[in-house]
């Protein structure tokens, strides 16, 4: 297994890490690159990264010899946003999004430039405008009742279809009208959130299956026990 770093792979790590960056790409793709180029895996590039800029901040010496400027290199530090920040920020998007800004444009001016910051802002943005939104969704109570018809569960189970498609559907149509700008990325991590809600949808049809097999009053026992479990499946 690969593991000791050369003073030419450290150098050629670094200077990758300064053009992407001059090209205003984030971080992952350079560390990406290295590991490609030198059969090493992505997450070990980025935590020897990490460890060599605070290893050179300590050691004179071998920074000069490795000839590594580290004002290019400043490691950034993610401190967890307060609730008052995370009230603050979302203002301070409305605000320029009302301007004419899109997304991308108001964290790009909040960041000051910086396209690590940049991105880690517009992320939280997402997530942030996720979790209203979830709070605001249709609560679906199940009430007791002696029987329940086939047309009864058919029923259900559309509403339930029905909900987890436009979900699906308005994350992903978000997130391409407001970062289509942005990155490959973040594109395909769209798609890939729509294909694990198609997965929800056969996973609720194996449980329609099952529950048409059952006798009407274990029916109602099973589903009246699985209510929480199917309520946290769709939000």
């Amino acid at each position: 297994m690969k593991s000791i770093w050369s003073d030419e792979e450290v150098k050629s790590l670094f200077n990758t890490v300064e053009e992407k960056r001059g090209k205003g790409e984030s971080l992952k793709n350079a560390f990406s690159m290295h590991a490609q180029k030198f059969h090493r895996k992505g997450n070990s590039v980025r935590n020897y990264y990490y460890h060599e800029v605070d290893n050179l901040q300590k050691d004179d010496a071998r920074r000069t010899r490795l000839n590594i400027d580290l004002k290019k290199h400043i490691k950034n530090r993610l401190v967890p946003f307060s609730k008052e920040q995370e009230e603050k920020f979302l203002s301070e998007v409305k605000a320029l999004t009302d301007k004419g800004m899109s997304v991308r444009s108001a964290c790009f001016k909040l960041s000051n430039g910086d396209m690590t910051l940049m991105t880690r802002l517009q992320n939280k943005f997402q997530n942030l405008k996720k979790e209203k939104a979830e709070k605001k969704d249709n609560i679906i109570t199940f009430k007791s009742r002696k029987t329940l018809t086939d047309a009864d569960i058919n029923s259900l189970f559309a509403g339930l279809v029905k909900l987890v498609k436009k979900n699906a559907y308005e994350e992903v149509n978000v997130k391409i009208k407001e970062e289509k700008e942005t990155s490959e990325y973040l594109l395909k991590e769209a798609y890939l959130e729509l294909n694990k809600k198609e997965k929800e949808i056969n996973k609720l049809k194996n449980e329609l299956n099952m529950f048409k097999g059952m006798k009407k009053q274990d029916l109602l026992k099973a589903k009246l026990k699985k209510g929480k479990g199917l309520m946290e499946t769709i939000t």
